[in-house]
């Protein structure tokens, strides 16, 4: 049985979360942070998960943009 540090235990508190958000919505900024909680080590468990749940929406939404992005200038050149 794995024993969790009672750090990671702990709740986040809703203060860490509204700053949370707001580094979040920081070009360029978020990609780094995202990255730090999700993989560095030290950082609460539901923090390091809804990291890594925000990056694998960031590649989804990326992934989605080129696709529209090629269709829409795909119809251009057609024109």
């Amino acid at each position: 049985m794995e024993v969790v540090k009672e750090k990671e235990a702990t709740p986040v508190s809703t203060g860490d979360w509204v700053i949370t958000l707001l580094i979040l919505a920081i070009p360029l900024v978020n990609i780094i942070m995202a990255l730090v909680w999700a993989f560095g080590d030290g950082y609460k468990t539901s923090k390091s998960n809804f990291a890594k749940a925000y990056l694998i929406w960031l590649v989804i939404g990326i992934a989605l943009g080129g696709v529209f992005m090629i269709a829409g200038v795909a119809t251009f050149l057609s024109l």
